[in-house]
């Protein structure tokens, strides 16, 4: 889950705070185990926590070594302190249990504090009830909510957070987001509108009301900073997320993974043998004028760039000493950062391209706008059958057919049958769970047989012959499933056409 703020806003709220006081609530739980202690982070929180407190930081506070947490492999730490930081999660809990018991086992005694994040769940202490280590370890949370992401961007951080409530309908962390957004405005003064649309964000918001409620007095005399906030479901919206990329950020996140504000270049990019990890924010000064652009855009701007910044280069060579001494004083090292970011994305762009050509990216998105306009639908069909066949990617074919889905009201029968037959037979039966779970989510379903029309099919069907019925009655299921996502988009005026225009006039290419 994530929090945006209007970029054009006249003024944004100074989000450091954010940062400083999760950083301040860590300091304060690791200096619960006085003396030198081992850290043991789980993998999804490596991340979040390198943006909160760097490695000096934690040394600092007497963490000696760091490891990651890692189920199936032994644990080495020498350390007669051990601490913790895990998600809420049984299998976390069965992992400490076992170092715990070895431990006793061995007749080795040491200290363990366990850290959960963002907050500990009942079950996790009743797993280590049952594996008889409750009194032998200490609990603590670091409830941190909220991570300043870049100056408009504040992230959860929840990765299971959609699986657990659209999927699994578990409402755990509904207390979570409360509490976010509790701090927010406990920080930033009182939300003077709030709008919603969703279950989630229903439940979000009244327990965040009870919440404002219980401290009323302390909240309505602070100004507020932030005028409007929006609660969405994902589940309103899962079209959005389900088109493919054609802005710079997307198309970055798509290749490469952009993963807590951060994304890591590999040596196709930084031309070396070695990865660099890059954050993607405002201080980006490339980054920041690219990350909205159309793709097709982005070359000719670093084109532009890289001339600019070979002309200011340029300008040393008719300065004198006092100039020249200004210069390297005052220009030359932001020159430099500015050419090294901007030859990684240059880097960047190819490697986009070189992926992008390759599964042409523009039959991909002709696709997917026959599949918002609700035109094509049986060549697009074949489109995606020819996709899965050539296994091009099986997270992309699994997206257009849930595209498809969503934007028919499920796919007819044969359709639904055919395309997930052919989908187990070129990437494995194991996803079969796959489809059961997409089913569940609502991302990818079967249409049920129409109930209106079902008389007048019938009637017709006994005028032709087999096959010719087959066909009427496809059709006619799909008449009787009119898209809800088509007519809404014809109430908001969604031109896909004009976007599709743009796309065909201003092709990928260098």
């Amino acid at each position: 889950m994530a929090f945006h703020l209007r970029p054009d806003a006249p003024e944004l709220p100074d989000f450091s705070m954010l940062k400083r006081l999760a950083r301040d609530q860590l300091i304060y739980l690791l200096e619960q185990l006085p003396g030198k202690k081992d850290l043991f982070i789980e993998a999804d929180l490596m991340s979040p926590l390198d943006r909160i407190a760097s490695v000096s930081i934690l040394k600092q506070h007497e963490v000696d070594k760091l490891y990651k947490v890692e189920i199936n492999k032994p644990v080495l730490s020498s350390s007669e302190q051990l601490c913790f930081l895990v998600r809420p999660r049984i299998k976390n809990m069965r992992y400490i249990a076992h170092l715990v018991n070895t431990d006793k086992l061995a007749g080795r005694t040491r200290k363990y504090k366990v850290i959960f994040s963002p907050q500990k769940f009942y079950a996790c202490e009743m797993v280590l009830e049952e594996e008889g280590i409750y009194g032998d370890v200490s609990c603590d949370e670091w409830a941190f909510s909220l991570l300043p992401l870049d100056v408009d961007l504040l992230s959860m951080e929840l990765p299971e957070f959609f699986r657990d409530y659209f999927l699994e309908g578990d409402q755990r962390w509904i207390n979570t987001v409360a509490q976010a957004l509790h701090l927010l405005s406990t920080l930033y003064g009182s939300f003077p509108n709030c709008y919603g649309i969703g279950r989630c964000a229903k439940m979000s918001y009244e327990l965040w009301r009870t919440l404002e409620e219980e401290e009323e007095g302390e909240t309505k005399s602070r100004r507020p900073e932030i005028g409007h906030i929006f609660f969405l479901d994902r589940d309103m919206d899962f079209v959005t997320a389900l088109c493919s990329q054609v802005v710079y950020e997307g198309l970055v996140d798509d290749t490469f993974r952009i993963k807590c504000g951060s994304v890591d270049f590999g040596p196709e990019v930084t031309s070396s043998d070695k990865s660099l990890k890059v954050l993607l924010n405002a201080e980006d000064k490339v980054f920041s004028e690219i990350r909205n652009e159309h793709f097709s855009n982005v070359f000719g701007f670093l084109s532009q760039k890289a001339r600019n910044l070979q002309a200011q280069y340029d300008r040393r060579r008719g300065m004198d000493i006092k100039q020249m001494k200004n210069f390297v004083s005052q220009e030359l090292k932001g020159l430099k950062q500015e050419h090294r970011l901007l030859s990684l994305h240059i880097g960047a762009c190819e490697s986009i391209m070189k992926k992008k050509t390759k599964q042409d990216f523009q039959e991909l998105i002709k696709t997917e706008h026959g599949l918002l306009e609700g035109f094509s639908l049986r060549e697009s069909t074949s489109y995606i059958e020819e996709h899965i066949d050539r296994q091009v990617s099986p997270i992309e074919s699994l997206r257009l057919m849930c595209l498809l889905s969503i934007t028919e009201n499920g796919l007819i029968p044969k359709d639904y049958r055919s395309l997930k037959t052919q989908y187990l037979q070129s990437y494995g039966p194991e996803h079969l769970l796959t489809f059961s779970n997409l089913r569940r989510a609502g991302l990818l379903t079967e249409q049920a047989p129409g109930d209106t029309l079902t008389a007048m099919e019938s009637k017709v069907s006994k005028l032709v012959t087999d096959k010719a019925a087959g066909k009427i009655t496809d059709a006619f299921s799909s008449l009787a499933k009119r898209s809800n996502f088509r007519a809404i988009s014809k109430k908001l005026n969604l031109d896909y056409k004009a976007e599709l225009t743009l796309a065909q006039r201003q092709p990928f290419a260098l």
